[in-house]
Parts: C-alpha cells; structure tokens; sequence
C-alpha cells in the first residue's frame, strides 16, 4: 500500500454538556386581590386636625392604592432543577408603578445552589384557559448566570395587564403561568479521539467499461462500418439502447449474422456512439476545432435518435444550443426539426424572432431549411404573432 492510500489518523473533539429540566407550574388564584387598583377623588371623611379645635373640612384623597404595590412580588413554591431550589416571582403591580407602567412583571429567583454559580436557560408562557395549552411570551436567548442565593432574572414588561385582563389567560379570576428551566451542569469538557480515515477511491465502474471496450476482452459481438471494425458486448448494448435490445436479443435475433454491418453511418461517429453507451459520456473533441466539433456534435444527434439514446442526445441538443449564431440556427433548425429534438427547435426559433431576419435569409443554410422543413415556418410565424400581442 503506498503512503498516499494508507490510512490517515483524523483527531475529532466533541462537547456535549448535560443539562436538567423542569417545568413548574404557578397556578394564582384571586388574579383581582393581587393588582393595584386606583379610585380616583373618593371623600374620605372630616379630616382631624392635629390636637384641639373643631374638625376641619371634608378633603379628597386623589389617589386610593391597593394590591401588593410596584415591585413586591409573590413567591410560587419551590422545585428542583439542576440539583438546585427555584421558585417563580410573580409582580402583579409591575416593576416601577409608574403610571405608563401597564405590565406585570415574572421572575426565575435561585433559592439554594451547590456551586459556585449557576448557568441556566428559562422560559415564562401563560396558560390559556380555553385550551389548556402554555403560549410562550418570553424566552431568554443564551444562558444567564446565577451567582448567589436569591439571584433572579426576568421580565420587567412580561404581559400588559389591560390585554392580560382581555384574553382568555384569565378565567374565574386564575391565573396560571408556566415556567420552563433548563440549567445546565457544570462545565461542559471537550473530548478527544482518534478516528482512522481509509480514502475511498471514486466510482471507477465506468472506467473499467471502458477499458473492456478498448481491449475487447469477452466481446461477443462484431460491427463493420464503413471497413472498419469494432468488437462490443450485447448484453452492455442491450442494456443501453431498446434498438440494440430488439437486435440482438429480440424478434430480430434469429436474423442477426456473425458481423452487424451498420450503413449510413460514419466509423468516429459510431466509435463515440460506443464510448457513450459504456461511459455515459461524450468523448473529448480536443484534436477537432470548432466548426468540425459541431459537425461531430449533429451526427451524434442522428446516432442517438437511431438508437433511442435519450440522454446521449439531449446532451448535444444542449452543446448545440449554446452554439447557436445567425450562420448556424436555419441548419441547426433544420437537424432538430427533423430528428424531433423538441428542446433544440424552441431554442432556435426563439433566437430567430430575436434576431436580424436578413442576414438570416442571406446565410447558407436558409435555402436548406425552406426544402427541408417548409412547415417550420408556420411555427415560428405563429410564435412571433403571439410575442407581438403579448
């Protein structure tokens, strides 16, 4: 084996850290005692003055509050995550009791910890009563980090309570909302390992086709074109092509001779018709130039319409398509007229109802086309009248 097919060593590390997780849900009943209310200029009775004399006037108060007041908060009962003690905060008066200030707000507090600090992921949904079904309203984005007892982060600006008090969040004057917490545990190790990577060589089953082309090995079958002669396997051809097929292993069988003659029909031609069929590919064209690589490319067309290759002539329909000049669109057209390559005829007549008619009446191959193809014509009139209408 030689040291570039030997097996090379691949170092791979992996982190994968453990986490625990908990769902607590904090199920608050009487929603209505808990918020802060305002009666405005409610009479509050004859105001005392402060030691002797009659009472004074009655007075108003602007301003009655009630509930807990901004930032006081209620605690749900604790649960364990993470080897550690939570609870969930809940502020039904909100965070600074301003009064643009029209949300609750919720908490995760750390009750107790065994370690230093604690890194966790969370979560608050409320619960829709009509559903049963938790909506997720906040979620923290990355891991937030609990360094000491009674630690908490949240969410100032949780729910509005004019839409919370709208919704279905609140029945029977309940209220429940459920916290999600993952914490993660400890600090995530890396890991290393050595995998050995054997290099797969690439697919190679048409190479080795191939080579049984050249050397002729086990052929089984012999052609003559045009004095040359050209050693294949029917069962390779049988599998490729249903003319092949039919000639050799069908009704046609018994009249098959020892050597097929093929006419009409060029020995390079057939040669790559015979290295497509065994490789699935076009045979490089490097020692022809342009002109004679595009007259090469037309009789492949032929090749493979007379032996039902799809594939092999949709490949050159595409070559040609590329290749399409004023020079060469009336001949071309005239090729995929007749060999009913449907693809190639579109790309022709959308070339010449995008192009300069008189210099295509003036090239080579127009006259060729009117006695070829007189009914292709109608089809690129009628194209072009309905480019014009659109």
């Amino acid at each position: 084996m030689s040291a570039s097919e030997a097996p090379r060593r691949r170092m791979v590390s992996r982190c994968n850290p453990e986490t625990d997780r908990c769902t607590h849900v904090f199920d608050i009943a009487g929603y209505s005692l808990l918020k802060q209310g305002r009666i405005q200029d409610l009479q509050l009775g004859w105001a005392k003055r402060v030691g002797r004399g009659p009472p004074g006037p009655p007075t108003r108060s602007a301003t009655v509050l009630e509930g807990l007041g901004a930032g006081k908060f209620i605690r749900s009962g604790t649960f364990a995550a993470g080897g550690c003690e939570w609870c969930i905060r809940y502020k039904p008066d909100g965070e600074t009791g301003e009064e643009d200030d029209d949300y609750v707000a919720v908490s995760l507090e750390l009750m107790t910890r065994k370690s230093a600090e604690v890194r966790a992921l969370f979560s608050f949904g409320l619960v829709d009563h009509a559903t049963g079904l938790p909506s997720s309203v906040c979620t923290c984005q990355a891991p937030l980090v609990f360094k000491d007892a009674h630690d908490s982060w949240g969410f100032r600006e949780f729910k509005k309570r004019s839409e919370l008090e709208a919704s279905d969040y609140i029945r029977d004057d309940r209220l429940v909302i459920e916290c999600d917490v993952t914490v993660i545990l400890g600090t995530p190790v890396s890991k290393s390992e050595t995998v050995c990577d054997i290099q797969v060589p690439l697919p190679d089953l048409s190479d080795d086709l191939g080579k049984s082309l050249e050397s002729g090995k086990r052929a089984d079958v012999t052609f003559k074109v045009k004095g040359e002669v050209f050693h294949a396997h029917k069962f390779v051809l049988a599998l490729r092509s249903p003319v092949f097929e039919a000639e050799l292993y069908g009704q046609m069988k018994g009249t098959r001779k020892r050597i097929i003659t093929v006419e009409d029909m060029q020995p390079d031609v057939f040669k790559a018709l015979l290295h497509f069929i065994y490789t699935d590919s076009l045979p490089p064209m490097d020692d022809l130039d342009e002109a004679e690589s595009q007259e090469m490319v037309k009789h492949l067309i032929v090749a493979a319409d007379m032996y039902a290759m799809e594939r092999m002539k949709l490949m050159c329909e595409n070559i040609l398509c590329k290749r399409i000049d004023v020079d060469s669109v009336a001949t071309t057209l005239a090729l995929a007229d007749q060999y009913h390559c449907n693809k190639l005829k579109d790309a022709c007549i959308g070339f010449i109802n995008s192009s300069d008619r008189m210099h295509l009446v003036a090239s080579e191959g127009y006259e060729h086309l009117k006695r070829a193809c007189p009914a292709v014509f109608i089809v690129i009139w009628e194209k072009a009248a309905k480019s014009c209408k659109k």
